[in-house]
């Protein structure tokens, strides 16, 4: 891309209210979807994770690895069911998830921060423990609902000038493991730290009036308003638990939830430092 050094100069001076606005503050990123699995999106994904925290922002990073893990469980020869969405996990395979989530994808997208100059640290819900759970339903076996968090592991991350990289599994006090939902967990962890904002990136480009239309998009939704879009079926099937994740984060005393299209390179800061913002943006 050419642009003038008139452009890049606009583009800068448009930048600094914003990067004055969220200096040391907390921002939470929910990372997951196709930008995950492409290869040249998760570099400018990394890239502007760590632009943001060279800034001066506060970012946490929270991540899923759906499709990791099922090619992981298939190498195995266990086949993936889900019920509602969420993966049916055994102990067999809670055992993948435990290695493939807080193991390989958590550890290579540190590697990717740090390769791009910003201090990173993985975690996992786990870590002092930071995310308790229970299960949600027998039938799915160990995947988790979040009863408790502990945000100190994160604060202390924070404090010393790394950026947390959090993987979604948690625990109970019978030493079991439980396999998170991203959304769910990114939701409970950014209303316990009272961040500024929650940025969930999916492969869609925002809640839509007409699911067929990408011009129909609504920038601004505010949180008493989403029952009626509900009941409008405008939010509807796999989009209502996502929505419900952004509404609890409001709850929780998160300022402003942007639901995101993952598949924009550098979406991220398009949404954190322009006027014209990419999604849809969820405020109380």
């Amino acid at each position: 891309m050419n642009l003038t050094k008139d452009v890049r100069a606009e583009i800068l001076i448009q930048a600094l209210p914003y990067i004055q606005k969220y200096k040391d503050k907390i921002i939470v990123v929910k990372y997951g979807g196709n930008a995950m699995l492409n290869d040249e999106l998760k570099e400018a994904v990394m890239g502007d994770i760590a632009l943001l925290s060279l800034i001066g922002i506060k970012v946490v990073l929270v991540h899923g690895g759906g499709p990791e893990i099922t090619e992981m469980l298939g190498k195995i020869g266990k086949k993936s069911e889900f019920v509602n969405g969420l993966r049916v996990t055994d102990k067999e395979s809670v055992d993948i998830v435990q290695m493939v989530l807080a193991g390989k994808v958590n550890k290579n997208l540190v590697n990717l921060l740090e390769n791009k100059g910003a201090k990173s640290i993985g975690l996992c819900g786990i870590d002092g423990h930071m995310i308790k759970a229970q299960k949600v339903d027998e039938r799915l076996g160990f995947v988790g609902e979040v009863t408790e968090v502990n945000v100190e592991p994160i604060l202390d991350v924070l404090e010393k000038g790394y950026i947390p990289v959090v993987s979604t599994v948690g625990y109970d006090d019978e030493n079991n493991v439980y396999n998170i939902n991203a959304d769910t967990a990114a939701s409970r962890l950014a209303g316990e730290l009272k961040a500024e904002s929650l940025i969930s990136m999916t492969d869609i480009v925002g809640l839509l009036r007409d699911k067929d239309d990408p011009k129909t998009l609504i920038p601004k939704v505010y949180v008493s308003d989403a029952p009626q879009l509900i009941r409008d079926g405008i939010i509807s099937g796999g989009m209502i638990p996502k929505v419900n994740c952004c509404i609890e984060a409001i709850r929780r005393g998160v300022h402003k939830v942007f639901i995101i299209d993952g598949r924009i390179p550098h979406s991220i800061l398009i949404e954190v430092l322009t006027d014209e913002g990419v999604g849809t943006m969820f405020v109380a």
